[in-house]
């Protein structure tokens, strides 16, 4: 006789799918002068490191000529069109933001360098108490607690002290004269040998490359960690001095360069129709010795 066993039956069970929203980015960042000579470096250098990250960061630029953007950055970025200097072009990038890129671009037109500052500073500070910005990185400059009544570097100095007091977490970059503002000069250099620049030929003048400026900016843009104010220091490691250029391409100084540039000369003091000093790297005029 066959044993039977009695049929069992399983409840029935009900699969239920839910699909999940897109989910919510990481970090937004806002990104000022996305088409300047710094501003658009730190964007480039942002979107590289998304391209390894993918972890949803999301990225807005404010440019005033949207068509100067490359067409990487149309396609990754949300463009806000107008001036950061705009409270509602500001406000309306702030929004829901949590890491700002800060750069006042230049304005030699402007009838003061301090209102000039403060004119862009304003909407800022307004934007991170309504919006609640956690952190700003923004381009400053070295004299901290030296400089005095020194034009646009006791403004910029200015603006980091009214930044730091909403209570954001802050970074000032504080960079010295910047290398890229030699290459003004590079046709002239090439064709008399003269370094047009109000500076003694001895004295060390620090330099910084606005490659590292952005670099830096970039990194602290993507890092949510770091907390309170602090200035950063960008100091190239060379302690030069225009007369140590001269050594550091002597076949150039001494007018056998492949460039064909003739050797530097020494001029005199600001003539009354140009107002402006002329020096040369290899030398110190007697008028510029104290």
């Amino acid at each position: 006789m066959r044993n039977t066993f009695p049929l069992r039956r399983e409840p029935l069970v009900t699969c239920v799918y839910f699909l999940s929203p897109e989910p919510e980015p990481c970090l937004v960042i806002v990104i000022t002068t996305p088409t300047g000579g710094i501003g658009r470096q730190v964007l480039d250098n942002v979107l590289d490191a998304l391209d390894t990250r993918g972890d949803g960061t999301a990225v807005r630029v404010i440019a005033r000529d949207p068509g100067r953007l490359t067409a990487r950055a149309r396609e990754r970025a949300e463009v806000i069109e107008g001036s950061h200097a705009d409270a509602d072009v500001l406000g309306a990038a702030c929004d829901g933001a949590d890491q700002v890129f800060w750069l006042v671009p230049p304005d030699a037109r402007a009838d003061s360098v301090e209102d000039h500052f403060r004119a862009f500073s304003l909407p800022l500070c307004e934007a991170i108490a309504r919006h609640g910005v956690a952190r700003v990185v923004a381009v400053s400059t070295l004299g901290r607690g030296v400089a005095e009544n020194a034009g646009q570097v006791s403004a910029s100095l200015a603006v980091d002290e009214r930044i730091a007091a909403t209570g954001v977490h802050y970074r000032a970059l504080c960079p010295p004269f910047l290398m890229e503002n030699l290459l003004g000069q590079a046709k002239s250099l090439h064709a008399t040998g003269e370094l047009r620049m109000a500076y003694p030929a001895d004295r060390i003048l620090r330099t910084c490359a606005t490659g590292d400026i952005a670099r830096t900016a970039a990194r602290l843009l993507l890092d949510d960690s770091w907390t309170g104010r602090a200035d950063v220091p960008l100091v190239a490691p060379d302690d030069l001095t225009p007369r140590a250029w001269r050594r550091s391409c002597p076949a150039c100084w001494a007018g056998r360069c492949a460039c064909g540039s003739p050797p530097p000369r020494s001029t005199g003091p600001p003539s009354a129709a140009s107002g402006r000093a002329r020096t040369s790297p290899g030398t110190t005029p007697t008028w510029l010795r104290r």
